[in-house]
């Protein structure tokens, strides 16, 4: 078991929650950047097209949702 403690701090935006350590604290603008909207969607592929996306996103070191995103992006930019 760790030595460290956890506090939870609530934040300035409603509704969320933040995890103190020992240090630091809860800041404005702190964290990962808010690109858009998050959706959840269903998505139905091959198997061949998976293993596909699963391997381009392997040898790109990205992420699904990073990958689709920027096909769409590329798409509708033409």
């Amino acid at each position: 078991m760790s030595n460290k403690k956890i506090k939870v701090g609530v934040a300035n935006k409603e509704g969320q929650l933040g995890f103190l350590f020992s240090r630091g604290g809860l800041r404005e603008g702190a964290g990962r950047k808010n690109i858009g909207v998050t959706k959840k969607v269903s998505l139905t592929l091959t198997d061949d097209l998976w293993e596909r996306l699963e391997k381009h996103c392997a040898d790109k070191k990205q992420s699904r949702s990073e990958v689709i995103r920027n096909i769409i992006e590329s798409f509708y930019s033409k």
